[in-house]
């Protein structure tokens, strides 16, 4: 078995292996959500392992690169995403290969750590090779009455694009508060709100503020999940909740759901997934280990 990098011929196969494996409605496995992800990411290209076999690849495993920032530190690090071994080839460890083989590429280019918030099943294997818990995000809810029209539909207003003098005040509150954040600009916000391939967003955006929210559907209620929120005053955020009960209004969600700051008249507590870290550099992270250091958007860590 070679386990080697991908390239961009290998899209197509890869892609096979995602489907065999995983199936088709877990989320969308076309060649262009696979270029948003993989290649057009302003963080840069993924690193993509395979597995091949006989010719044949029988196995992925795809590391998303990302950045996060405290003060003056820029941590270049990855994000476990898209994984899968053929049904046929299953049992060989072919995860842990691709794995292990991927840390040591990552740690060769540099990178700081790797991150991820893996479910209950896959969890334990993290663990055991060498990942850390964080611990449970942290969420804030409010509950809202139920008056919307269940209108699926997503829109975006965009009044002006967000001033460049704004992100960079944005970025500044982020930096003096000594926690880890991820640094966004222009590229980041298209990138990941207003091209994105795996969700449709409501986006609300003016020369002062940003707001990327939309409905998840649970059991028995409908959440509306603010996976992005930009402010950098009181008044930009009574702007935002404002126009965040008037998306309400339309969508009709039972929960509204933040880790911004945005949320008045909320609920706080570890309500999100776990959140782990595998250290690549042995550098001392032991602050990056502690939930009280990060300051997140649920649009940092959620799947996509």
């Amino acid at each position: 078995m070679i386990i080697r990098e991908a390239t961009v011929n290998d899209i197509a196969e890869i892609l096979f292996v995602l489907k065999r494996s995983l199936g088709e409605t877990s989320s969308k496995k076309t060649e262009d959500v696979w270029r948003y992800k993989h290649i057009d990411n302003p963080f840069g290209r993924s690193l993509v392992l395979v597995a091949e076999e006989k010719n044949k690849i029988v196995g992925v495993r795809a590391f998303m690169r990302w950045k996060w920032q405290r003060e003056n530190q820029i941590y270049n690090s990855y994000r476990a995403v898209d994984t899968a071994t053929d049904p046929s080839h299953q049992g060989k460890g072919i995860f842990k290969k691709l794995t292990l083989k991927a840390l040591e590429i990552a740690k060769e280019e540099g990178g700081e750590f790797i991150f991820n918030t893996p479910n209950e099943q896959s969890k334990p294997g993290y663990l055991k090779m060498g990942w850390q818990e964080v611990g449970r995000l942290n969420v804030a809810l409010r509950p809202v009455l139920n008056i919307g029209t269940s209108n699926n539909q997503h829109c975006h207003i965009i009044k002006n694009n967000l001033g460049l003098d704004v992100i960079e005040k944005y970025k500044g509150c982020k930096m003096d508060s000594n926690k880890i954040f991820t640094p966004k600009n222009r590229d980041y916000i298209n990138w990941r709100y207003k091209k994105c391939r795996l969700q449709n967003y409501w986006i609300f955006e003016d020369s002062n503020v940003f707001l990327a929210c939309y409905p998840k559907k649970r059991k028995f209620i409908t959440e509306l999940r603010v996976s992005e929120a930009i402010f950098t005053n009181s008044i930009g955020r009574k702007t935002l909740n404002k126009k965040l009960l008037e998306i309400n209004k339309k969508i009709g969600a039972n929960l509204i759901s933040d880790s911004t700051g945005l949320l008045r008249y909320k609920l706080v507590g570890n309500f999100g997934p776990d959140f782990t870290i595998r250290n690549l550099n042995n550098q001392n992270l032991d602050n990056t280990f502690m939930l009280e250091y990060w300051d997140y958007s649920l649009g940092d860590l959620e799947l996509f």
